[in-house]
């Protein structure tokens, strides 16, 4: 079957291209537009998993945007994310083709950007139609390069926003390769003339906000080009109709994969280095103590003790709540990729993972594979206040848990995992994402971020003190007038730590 010819240079054209401003990078209007969810590795490292197969959503030729174009920021939203993507153009069609043939069907490789508002996701996800096929939501261009001209493996991707590198990554690093995509697809589907399928796109994808002038283009290092995809954003005026349907509704969640991490979107405070050296030196008993002086005595989460002896446990807290099990919700809501399954995925470098279990230990609520999997993302440790099954593999992992006992028994026999990065109860006391929280062989302690420098120096402090008190009790001194010191006693030990 002969291939269509198109430069999109030439100014009469005779095709729907030249009668939308929108289609003009494009042979024509497209009948649909496939956009794959996770295709490279650094952006599913980026998520916390890398899936075993690609999958995919629609998005209406009705989004596509010409380069120089604007996008509008719907009124009452924030986070609207670009996406700079290897847009593939199909030539002739094809259905079930092999992955040795796919690229003869592929004719034309553009640039292309992915928007999407996370805003939109609670209630549309999976579908993708509200979050990602917006007006404008699908910019294509501004030039095409030739398919047969290029390898499908050294494709380059690169973004930027108001000037400044945000993307760069290349098709050698695909989990899924451009031919195998184009295979997969065809299996399920007849691939048009026309057609445009959204590759995915790598880490560093963000939030856009009115102003902002995002770019994206895709070459050939040294070689061809399609040029830079030009994108402004704009402020839209017009809110969203509460009785047309349901309105934009946002999580910490949702910001974390909109802005590409929870650092990155701001969310809780990341300990700096100092801060979690101190707190690691720091008993929690003396944390206890000075944040009763200030007026914090629920701070505490009760009944649990590590699971392996010895164990110091400081890091910002990440959340998952499990509630009671009931068998329709469990079925529902207990198997494939569910609420437990993305928190262990999702827990990053010095976080905690609180669970909220109500106390009830007549099932686990973890077991050796997710502690492996929170280790190797680099967790700082992992707190429920229900039971642990595997409970010497679990310890022999490494990673410290703090939990209220141990049980052989599977998830669904007491609980439905439901959600996370939402506010819990564990062991009785109340943790919010971002709280920082430190464990030791005393228990497990709550210390509010903006609290923790001035609390684990006055901690650290007592503790110099205490250990003073401690050698003048060994030399033989009463305690009475020592301990708590008077003025006498305070006398001395401030001349000692000044001769220190």
């Amino acid at each position: 079957m002969s291939r269509i010819i198109y430069d999109p240079r030439v100014t009469d054209h005779e095709s729907t291209a030249t009668q939308d401003e929108r289609f003009r990078a494009l042979p024509g209007r497209p009948g649909k537009v496939i956009a794959v969810h996770l295709s490279y590795a650094s952006r599913a490292d980026q998520r916390g998993r890398r899936p075993g197969h690609a999958s995919y959503f629609l998005k209406p030729s009705s989004s596509i945007a010409a380069s120089g174009g604007v996008v509008e920021r719907p009124a009452g939203t924030e986070l609207l994310a670009f996406e700079g993507e290897v847009a593939l153009i199909i030539g002739t069609p094809a259905r079930r083709v092999t992955i040795d043939a796919a690229w003869s069907h592929v004719d034309w490789v553009t640039a292309g950007n992915d928007l999407g508002l996370y805003d939109l996701r609670t209630n549309d996800r999976g579908s993708n139609l509200r979050a990602k096929g917006g007006d404008g939501f699908t910019p294509l261009g501004p030039a095409l390069i030739d398919a047969r001209t290029v390898d499908p493996g050294a494709l380059r991707v690169r973004s930027w926003v108001n000037g400044a590198p945000a993307q760069a990554d290349t098709t050698a690093n695909l989990m899924f390769s451009l031919a195998q995509i184009v295979a997969d697809l065809s299996q399920h589907l007849t691939l048009e003339t026309g057609d445009v399928i959204l590759t995915g796109t790598p880490a560093g994808a963000s939030v856009l906000v009115p102003g902002d002038v995002v770019e994206v283009e895709v070459d050939v290092p040294g070689g061809s080009s399609t040029g830079r995809l030009v994108t402004t954003v704009t402020q839209g005026e017009v809110a969203f109709d509460d009785a047309l349907g349901s309105l934009p509704s946002i999580d910490d969640a949702q910001r974390a994969e909109a802005w590409g991490s929870r650092e990155a979107a701001g969310l809780g405070p990341t300990l700096a280095p100092s801060l979690r050296e101190k707190l690691l030196r720091t008993p929690v008993a003396g944390l206890s103590a000075q944040l009763r002086r200030r007026g914090l005595n629920n701070v505490t989460i009760e009944g649990v003790r590590p699971l392996r002896p010895g164990a110091k446990l400081v890091g910002t807290a990440r959340t998952l709540r499990f509630v009671p099990n009931r068998e329709d919700l469990f079925e529902r809501h207990g198997g494939g990729y569910n609420a437990q399954k993305r928190a262990f995925d999702a827990v990053g470098t010095g976080e905690v993972l609180v669970i909220e279990a109500r106390g009830e230990t007549g099932s686990a609520t973890l077991g050796d594979v997710l502690a492996i999997r929170a280790h190797s993302r680099g967790a700082a440790g992992i707190v429920t206040d229900g039971g642990v099954r595997d409970g010497d593999a679990v310890a022999a992992v490494g990673i410290p848990v703090f939990c209220a006992g141990t049980h052989p028994a599977v998830l669904g026999r007491k609980h439905v995992p439901w959600d996370a990065d939402v506010t819990v109860a564990c062991g009785g006391a109340t943790i919010q994402p971002g709280d920082i929280i430190v464990g030791d062989s005393d228990g497990v302690i709550i210390v509010p971020p903006a609290l923790a420098e001035e609390v684990a120096d006055a901690a650290l402090a007592q503790e110099d003190e205490d250990a003073w008190i401690a050698t003048q009790v060994s030399a033989g001194h009463a305690i009475d007038g020592l301990f708590p010191m008077n003025a006498s006693w305070r006398s001395r030990y401030e001349a000692w730590r000044a001769a220190q």
